[in-house]
């Protein structure tokens, strides 16, 4: 292995790994806690992927600072959703860290409560109290209420443990109610939001 660099010498591993059947626990990224992110690091990563919303990121990301502090996780991603009474809603993204790698995810959740409407969204999670990347992988309880029509932005707050997810969006659609839901992350789509 002289002459190989540290990426080259993964990427080989990986490769075996794979072709042995072990992918599924190598891709888990192992089980060092994530450092944190400081607000200013959110937010420029934020308007760098919402764009011209970026007045409302700013405030959601500080007032989420004041509440839980500073996440050591985040996730940029895309999701639609719908719901008359009962809903479901769909999610791919990202999970970024800062020193733990970056892991793709999808989530997936139903929901259920006074809610109808539509919408598709650019989405930013906050991710607190992460212990490892791996522990993203489970269903994480909350309550969500939306009022807009055309365009909204908004955040709110899932928990699971002591693992808090914010997922703040900005959107497009018409949508108006309170529900119960939650979103399961899981390490590939999946139609079946339970």
């Amino acid at each position: 292995m002289v002459g190989l660099s540290r990426r080259e010498v993964m990427l080989g591993s990986a490769s075996v790994l794979m072709s042995a059947g072990l992918g599924p626990a190598f891709a888990y990224q192992g089980d060092e806690r994530p450092q944190r992110f400081s607000t200013g690091e959110l937010v420029e990563s934020g308007h760098k992927f919402f764009g011209s919303v970026s007045r409302g990121l700013a405030q959601a990301v500080e007032e989420a600072g004041r509440r839980w502090g500073q996440p050591n996780g985040y996730v940029l991603g895309q999701e639609a959703s719908g719901a008359f009474i009962g809903g479901v809603r769909y999610g791919e993204g990202v999970m970024y860290t800062r020193n733990a790698g970056d892991q793709r995810v999808y989530w997936q959740g139903p929901s259920i409560g006074f809610d109808v409407g539509g919408d598709g969204d650019r989405t930013m999670m906050l991710v607190y109290n992460l212990p490892a990347t791996r522990a993203i992988f489970r269903r994480f309880p909350g309550l969500d209420g939306s009022a807009y029509f055309v365009g909204g932005f908004g955040f709110t707050a899932l928990t699971d443990q002591n693992i808090v997810v914010v997922p703040i969006r900005s959107g497009v659609g018409a949508r108006l109610g309170i529900n119960l839901s939650y979103l399961k992350f899981t390490t590939q789509s999946t139609w079946n939001p339970f």
